[in-house]
């Protein structure tokens, strides 16, 4: 995630910027309802970047069979815990 998809994130929940604040223009303001949506959204974006990376990863080999085990079972998982 980079610097502008965080400030994306946080105007999407209502961040403001305000006018200055000692001279720096460089902070926004936000209220804790807004944080905590924030929060949720970052943290929501770094599980969805995980799953897919668990994706597509080979994990093991089934010995059986010898077919390529994926993280499939992983990105399920990983999506879940932001059901909880």
């Amino acid at each position: 995630m980079n610097r502008d998809e965080i400030v994306r994130m946080a105007r999407d929940v209502g961040a403001a910027q305000p006018e200055s604040l000692y001279g720096r223009t460089d902070y926004v303001v936000m209220t804790i309802s807004e944080l905590e949506r924030f929060a949720a959204l970052v943290a929501a974006s770094e599980r969805e970047a995980c799953a897919v990376i668990a994706e597509k990863t080979v994990c093991d080999t089934h010995l059986p069979t010898g077919v390529k085990i994926y993280g499939y079972k992983a990105a399920v998982a990983i999506r879940a815990r932001g059901q909880a």
